[in-house]
């Protein structure tokens, strides 16, 4: 994995997004220089109409009435101009959320397996949602209020040297204190919030996978252990939780203080002047009133650099995904699968490992012709399905070449190598809509009728006619409201209407009751006549007819031939088989006693 990169390089980042934005931003600038020169301008207007009022019966109403037109006029345009600046704000931080979420969906598209078996699936949703929207909510504050604080200290400063130059380098002497707390904070609080961030996404990756697999944490009664897992996430997530509130909690009391003080120094210094009468008594409202508005922004700018190092924190790990190394990408110009040989399959030399330190496949050979049936056989973890791994490309090979028809794959692109391909595995895979557009997903353009006569050539229209909707009942995501059987015959139909020139089976039967196996195999048989077929099988008695059975241990092929002459050998293949057979009949024995 990446080291995260540093907040330079976040921000650096985060501003690149922001820049196609550009106008936005700068009638959000230009919105909150004008909110807040009108929001400056009415303290010197009530000022005046403080001087206006001279003392008893002595209040001079014509030209107060005129000031309070003109105060009505600058808070309706100020809050016209707050207005403008909120929608500019919010479509440039959910314009940019937005494009960041795309990428990083689109960088999963491309990412190689080896990273998303290396990560689970809720941490890698943690990062594009619940990572996003903090950074949203960070950035937002940090339009809304950095702005306009940031304006609204310049223009304090302005105003108040336009009246006094002197109380006013009493509150430029305390500023310093207030940039001191928010650079503490701002410290401690990022290294908290992104363990907070980190942690959070170990939780959600935990509570997706309780989700998925609860029938089994059921069965074998891990609840307990499950609970002691997730208490102890959830332990750390509040511990660092804590931590990081902890920090930016001070933020408020601490930036008060320093406008307390602020403000006490503007009060005295002013008020020795308006005795000497070196200000009047408006001015003197005024000026407090500055004072006060200027130390405001530094306590609202502290909260958003609190929210900031969250927002930072959050970013990076989305950055992390979207920064990871792609898969190869497809040759251009590519190469397309041959018609004339389509089907010729050769694997030379082939060499492949998931892990460097653990060799797996090692000088792999194997020359299969066109339309033959090839039966993969051997124990867990031998590379069976390895194997189709590499001829699918979810794995490029680490040396040697797998060719079709004499193209190596790796000049062709990965959409023209899989749609020569059909492919059935052990775990089904089906997606939230109706059951006709899952078996249609393999071939986007075929008929009603021809989905119908494929769910018939895979036992699956039977019941799917007795579903509420027949073929247009919906099902969830997985297709969790059926049964594992009736998942994987829509997966058979799937492949009966693609009918692709080459086929894969990877245990294709494995949860389908034996009278109905029978029937798919004859359709698989039918289905395979002039089709080059790899079928990855434990059921050695499903794979008797088969041109060429492959029987693999340790990455390698120890034996190669049809099931007689296997069996002939009596060596690795005919012990698996008997063994197969002996247990069987074992049992079959015992019943009948």
């Amino acid at each position: 994995m990446k080291k995260q990169a540093g907040q330079k390089e976040i921000i650096k980042k985060v501003l690149e997004y922001i820049r196609p934005q550009w106008f936005r931003v700068l009638l959000s600038l230009l919105m909150a220089v004008i909110s807040v020169a009108l929001t400056l301008y009415l303290p010197v207007l009530t000022g005046r109409v403080v001087d206006h009022i001279l003392g008893p019966g002595k209040v001079e109403f014509t030209e107060i009435i005129a000031i309070l037109r003109t105060m009505l006029i600058a808070i309706l345009l100020t809050a016209a101009a707050q207005w403008i600046m909120n929608i500019a704000n919010n479509r440039i931080v959910y314009t940019v959320t937005r494009s960041i979420r795309e990428e990083a969906f689109q960088k999963i598209e491309i990412l190689p397996l080896k990273y998303l078996d290396g990560h689970s699936t809720g941490e890698i949703v943690s990062r594009i949602i619940a990572d996003v929207d903090q950074f949203a909510d960070g950035l937002l504050m940090g339009f809304t209020q950095l702005f306009t604080g940031v304006a609204t200290i310049v223009g304090t400063l302005f105003f108040m040297l336009s009246v006094n130059a002197g109380i006013t380098v009493v509150v430029v002497v305390l500023t310093p204190i207030s940039l001191f707390v928010a650079n503490f904070i701002a410290k401690r609080t990022y290294s908290m919030f992104k363990l907070q961030s980190a942690t959070r996404g170990e939780q959600t990756a935990l509570i997706n996978e309780m989700i998925e697999n609860q029938k089994v944490v059921q069965a074998y009664g891990q609840e307990k252990k499950v609970q002691t897992r997730f208490d102890e996430i959830n332990g750390r997530l509040e511990k660092y939780s804590l931590r990081a509130i902890f920090f930016s909690s001070i933020t408020n009391p601490a930036t008060r203080f320093v406008n307390s003080l602020v403000y006490t120094g503007v009060g005295l210094t002013g008020a020795f002047a308006a005795v000497r009468g070196v200000m009047t008594v408006g001015q003197l409202s005024a000026f407090l009133s500055y004072a006060n508005q200027y130390t405001k922004p530094f306590n609202e700018i502290s909260g958003v650099i609190t929210e900031l190092q969250n927002a930072i924190a959050c970013a990076g790990r989305v950055f992390e995904l979207i920064d990871e190394e792609p898969q190869i990408p497809d040759p251009e110009p590519e190469k397309t699968l041959p018609e004339d040989d389509m089907g010729h399959v050769s694997l030379e030399h082939v060499a492949f490992s998931y892990t460097p330190e653990k060799k797996l496949i090692e000088d792999f050979n194997l020359d299969v012709k066109k339309g033959e049936m090839v039966a993969i056989v051997g124990p867990t973890g031998c590379g069976k399905t390895t194997l189709i791994n590499l001829l699918m490309r979810f794995y490029d090979v680490d040396s040697g070449s797998i060719r079709i028809g004499g193209t190596d794959i790796r000049d062709m692109k990965r959409e023209t190598l899989r749609s020569g391909f059909g492919m059935v595995l052990q775990d089904t895979w089906l997606r939230s809509g109706t059951i006709r557009d899952n078996i249609r997903m393999g071939r986007p353009t075929a008929t009603d009728e021809e989905i119908i006569q494929a769910a018939k050539e895979a036992h699956a229209h039977s019941f799917i006619r007795r579903l509420p909707e027949g073929y247009d009942t919906m099902i969830t995501e997985n297709g969790g409201n059926l049964s594992q059987g009736q998942k994987q015959l829509l997966c058979i139909a799937r492949v009966m209407l693609a009918l692709p020139p080459m086929l894969i089976l990877d245990e294709a039967t494995s949860s389908i009751d034996t009278r109905t196996e029978i029937r798919i195999q004859k359709a698989f048989n039918t289905l395979m006549e002039g089709r080059t077929s790899f079928i990855v099988a434990h059921r050695l008695s499903t794979i008797r007819n088969a041109d060429v059975i492959l029987v693999m241990r340790d990455g390698n092929i120890v034996e190669q031939g049809t099931h007689k002459e296997l069996l002939a050998r009596n060596g690795f293949y005919a012990e698996i088989y008997n063994s197969q057979f002996v247990n069987t009949s074992s049992e079959q024995q015992q019943h009948a006693k």
